[in-house]
């Protein structure tokens, strides 16, 4: 278990180093004209831990209340507007969003394996990867006023098929038109996105990673870039064809199974990493929380650490995670975690520059806490954090926090209700 302090910026050294020995095995910067470059979490040696925006500044759930913890966010997904807003928070590291490859042969931006639109009396449904680029463009708003666009449909999580409309819209993009027109400051997580129901052969995965590293190679410049998959066969794939930019390993963490045997645990996660020589693990929250020894066996084993899902819109959760080692995460609600992480540094959670969090005068001195109280705090989770179902079926977590006061002496347990997938 990882304590903050020295131990932490000992592992923040060692993910500088896992960054630096990625652009190794390339020709120098001198000879290439490339410098150096370093997994946007880097900044943990100062911080203590980086947010990443989910799909700019948060993923869309169709039929999602407004002002919902989760799947509210007033931009479109995985749009250059998300982004660019995503990079207007100074606390934000890197965005996180899903790269597919259109039949053509263009890499482009869009997290649904299927795409949506409603026609005369129908809805039709077709597969990203066997659309021409100029297909794929033409649903949702359009750059120019004189095409005509189709409108976007999206299903739901209990198969309903709902309009799928946002409070500020903005067109579809490419993976260039994000290297070209979004702050080259801002970290970009390439998620290579695969159809779980397909077995794809070797030549087909090598020929979309290749289409998407040709894109990366020719416009990401200085800008901080790391590759992250589910599909443990296109992970290695991408740690063969290049060795500049980090590749992560994207896990449930054990909560959820599935036919290959490589994504079924963390511990699963862990050996794929080694045995294919990848940087990390982006692990979903739960996998993490549930099973605290996985920080450890990362940090044995050299592996930088990130996680993802729900539980992250939930300030004491991320907290939680930050005093466990974490090294970063992924959030749908960016503006309201990146700041309350930007005071975890500062002795206190949920106090960032907007304020949001606890009561200032119940701030936390990270340090303050001993092994044996973080210890007791990481028993609890596996119990606290539990599956259930409201009356409509709609899965939550309902996850319970218990804050301790920096002299161990007091303590108050509370909870949230944060939706799932």
């Amino acid at each position: 278990m990882a304590l903050p302090g020295p131990a932490a910026t000992r592992a923040a050294v060692r993910l500088c180093r896992i960054a630096a020995s990625a652009s190794s095995y390339l020709p120098s910067a001198a000879a290439d004209g490339r410098r150096e470059l370093e997994l946007p979490f880097a900044l943990v040696a100062e911080r203590g831990m980086v947010v990443g925006g989910h799909r700019g500044m948060g993923m869309n759930a169709v039929g999602a209340p407004p002002g919902a913890r989760f799947g509210a966010a007033r931009e479109r997904e995985n749009t250059l507007l998300s982004f660019g807003r995503a990079a207007a928070h100074a606390a934000v590291a890197f965005v996180e969003f899903d790269v597919q490859v259109t039949k053509d042969g263009c890499p482009i931006i869009f997290h649904d394996v299927f795409i949506l639109t409603q026609g005369t009396g129908a809805v039709y449904e077709r597969r990203v990867t066997d659309l021409l680029l100029e297909d794929f463009l033409s649903y949702g708003p359009q750059k120019e006023s004189c095409k005509v666009s189709k409108p976007l449909l999206r299903r739901a999580g209990d198969g309903r098929v709902l309009n799928w409309t946002t409070e500020d819209d903005d067109s579809l993009c490419t993976l260039q038109e994000a290297f070209q027109r979004v702050s080259p400051r801002l970290g970009f997580n390439i998620e290579l996105k695969f159809d779980d129901s397909i077995m794809y052969h070797r030549k087909d995965l090598q020929c979309a990673l290749k289409a998407v590293l040709q894109v990366v190679f020719e416009h990401a410049r200085n800008r901080p870039v790391f590759f992250s998959s589910f599909h443990p066969d296109a992970a290695q794939m991408m740690r063969e064809l290049q060795s500049l930019y980090p590749v992560l390993f994207l896990t449930e963490g054990g909560t959820s199974k599935h036919h290959d045997p490589r994504r079924n645990s963390f511990d699963d996660a862990v050996r794929v990493c080694l045995e294919y020589d990848l940087h990390g693990i982006v692990s979903e929250a739960r996998g993490v929380l549930k099973n605290p020894s996985a920080v450890a066996r990362a940090q044995e084993s050299n592996l930088a650490l990130l996680t993802y899902g729900q539980l992250n819109n939930v300030w004491e959760a991320v907290y939680i995670q930050y005093l466990m080692g974490v090294h970063g995460v992924i959030v749908d609600r960016v503006e309201e975690i990146s700041d309350a992480v930007a005071g975890f540094g500062l002795g206190k959670p949920g106090l960032g520059r907007g304020g949001a969090g606890v009561d200032g005068a119940k701030t936390h001195q990270a340090e303050a806490f001993s092994q044996q109280q973080l210890g007791f705090l990481l028993r609890l989770i596996p119990e606290l954090i539990e599956q259930r179902h409201r009356k409509d079926g709609t899965p939550y977590v309902t996850s319970q926090f218990l804050t301790l006061e920096a002299d161990g002496k007091n303590s108050s347990l509370g909870s949230t209700l944060v939706p799932t997938d």
